[in-house]
């Protein structure tokens, strides 16, 4: 209520305080000289002050009725005004704030008069003449600025309406003018008519999109950084029990994160809340307006383009003519101080944004120089600690790739599910239709996306079609989902193998008459076939009983007759209908279990090879 009246008071005080210092009486011929020269001094300082605050003063009745909705606040108001002033008879606070509103359209008043009563032989007299033009043109120069302020809170308001609301304010006026606008925007891009063109103002509005698209990323960033930053600062690791007590490291180690996680880090992320997250979004609210004018304005544009060639106005179109210019000339008078201001910012939370890290690895260094001196490679030389810790670095990520390896493998393993009744009909179906080759299982839930895209649920068995779609794209394959069809990613299929209990007799085992028959899948002691005239076990083999090709990573290449290594009878899940085995060429990968058979050494098969 009380904005930029300080200023005004200000500008007033230095007013009189500089005519105070004269010492030059009213009678005093160059009493009238003093005036114009004091008044002249001040006059942009007084359009500076003065403009801001009644741009402002109408907000100050609306503030004023708000508080008389409170009648309990308002009565405490009115007994203040009375106690504090009483020589007056106020009765409201706008008694009060209304008197810089009428002083300056006062001055161009009395200057006049003044002038109505001096004689045009005074040696002050063109000097006074022009200390009156130039008060009535400060006058102008602040009602302009006064309706420029107005029509720019008009539009930069954003609304949040609803479908029926904007229903609602349609009007036969309102479509009329949309219409309008939209066939001259279309005459426009078709090239029907010019489009007015204005390269100072197309400098500026680039130069604001450009800012705005930076000021967004920059917000962005920040917020994903502290959005990770928080995600670091909830793995509480320093409370979990190592188990090695009594060593220097990992009590270093604890110490030194916990002094980070409570103090260091939080205060760092404080500070970067306070000095770069809280501007960046203040900054982006005040995107709003500018945005507003500059959509505002085009349509404006549009209207004025219609009238522009015609030689005298309506009323009406007159008023759309005045509101193009003044949304114009507000926008190339104050866009250029707010990109020049807004870049300003930017540069400033860049530099403090470098300033805080520098910060946080000062503190840093600071905490760690106190725990150096516990650590066993503290006294090294720097090339010796640097090439000891170089080599940590590496066997980290030998170890760590080797982790991930056994997790993918883990994580590709082929898991053999139990069928649904549903299931094993549609299995059938497929199977009948399009061969047991073509069926594939979903490995997990895909969601259709695009045109012709099927949704499948995990474990749903498709048939495949086509291994591309009709662009070529070998991702997406055409599959058969039991009536439905439609295209699915292939890097979430998986060839379906169907448990069998009994194979088929493998062509490539012949076994003379009497002896035992093969088991498959034993890889325990065997102790079905204990011939009575041997007291020690016999030598037994796994070799492949069919041909078996891989098709991914985790899976290995077998032929009929082949003999392996069994590594684990099951998969990483503990399915034994997968196993991992070790081939010829020390090939590594799953195979399906019900493929394997072993027997004795001495019945290996025709053309058996030796594993060795």
């Amino acid at each position: 209520m009380f904005l930029y009246i300080q200023e005004v008071m200000d500008v007033s005080g230095r007013l009189l305080s500089l005519l105070d210092q004269k010492q030059v009486r009213s009678g005093d011929p160059l009493f009238l000289k003093t005036l114009c020269d004091t008044f002249l001094h001040l006059s942009s300082d007084l359009e500076a002050a003065y403009k801001e605050y009644l741009a402002n003063y109408s907000q100050v009745t609306v503030i004023e009725n708000s508080y008389k909705q409170k009648e309990q606040l308002w009565n405490d108001i009115i007994k203040i005004i009375k106690s504090s002033a009483p020589e007056v008879n106020a009765t409201s606070l706008s008694f009060f704030l209304v008197m810089p509103v009428q002083r300056i359209a006062r001055y161009p008043l009395l200057l006049q008069t003044i002038q109505k009563h001096t004689e045009p032989s005074h040696p002050a007299y063109s000097l006074l003449e022009e200390t009156a033009h130039t008060s009535i043109a400060l006058n102008y120069r602040i009602n302009e600025y006064k309706r420029f302020r107005e029509v720019a809170d008009k539009y930069k308001k954003s609304e949040s309406l609803s479908i029926r609301d904007k229903i609602n304010r349609l009007n036969t006026h309102s479509i009329a003018k949309k219409t309008a606008r939209i066939s001259q925007y279309l005459k426009h891009e078709t090239g029907m008519v010019p489009k007015l063109v204005d390269e100072e103002f197309d400098a500026l509005e680039g130069f604001f999109y450009v800012l705005e698209h930076g000021i967004l990323l920059l917000l962005e960033n920040v917020e994903m950084y502290l959005r990770h930053l928080q995600s670091f600062l909830a793995c509480k690791t320093e409370q979990f029990d190592f188990d090695m007590d009594g060593e220097k490291e990992p009590i270093c180690y604890k110490e030194i994160t916990t002094a980070l996680l409570q103090w260091v880090l939080p205060s760092f992320e404080k500070r970067l809340r306070t000095l770069i997250h809280k501007p960046l979004c203040c900054l982006r609210d005040l995107l709003v307006g500018p945005r507003n004018l500059i959509r505002k304005r085009l349509d404006k544009l549009l209207d004025y383009e219609l009238i522009e060639a015609k030689s005298s106005l309506s009323y009406e179109e007159q008023a759309v003519a005045n509101n193009y210019k003044t949304l114009n000339t507000l926008l190339l008078n104050e866009l250029p101080q707010f990109n020049g201001l807004a870049l300003q910012m930017i540069w400033s939370m860049l530099g403090t944004f470098s300033c805080l890290h520098r910060d946080l690895a000062s503190d840093m260094e600071q905490l760690f120089l106190g725990f150096a001196q516990q650590l066993p490679h503290s006294a090294v030389e720097p090339a010796v600690f640097w090439e000891w810790a170089e080599s940590a670095v590496l066997e980290g990520a030998r170890r760590l790739e080797t982790l991930c390896r056994s997790v993918e493998e883990t994580l590709n393993a082929p898991v053999a599910q139990t069928l649904s009744p549903s299931s094993q009909r549609r299995l059938k179906q497929l199977m009948d239709k399009h061969g047991s080759g073509k069926i594939y299982q979903v490995t997990v839930a895909v969601a259709g996306t695009r045109d012709l895209d099927l949704t499948l649920n995990k474990g749903e068995l498709v048939a495949v079609i086509s291994e591309m779609d009709t662009r070529g794209d070998k991702r997406r394959w055409l599959v058969d989902a039991g009536g439905r069809r439609g295209y699915a990613p292939s890097s979430k299929l998986i060839r379906y193998h169907q448990p069998s209990d009994d194979p088929p007799p493998s062509p490539h085992l012949t076994f003379p008459d009497g002896a035992p028959g093969l088991r498959r899948h034993s890889y325990t002691v065997y102790t079905e076939y204990r011939p009575s005239s041997v007291s020690t076990l016999p030598l037994f083999q796994v070799f492949a009983a069919y041909d078996f090709t891989a098709r991914g990573n985790h899976e290995v290449s077998l032929h009929a007759g082949e003999a392996v290594r069994v590594l684990e009878p099951h998969d990483k899940r503990g399915n034994r209908e997968w196993s991992l085995v070790e081939a010829r060429g020390s090939q590594r990968g799953y195979v399906p279990s019900n493929y394997l058979t072993t027997a004795p050494t001495s019945l290996a098969p025709p053309g058996f090879r030796s594993f060795s």
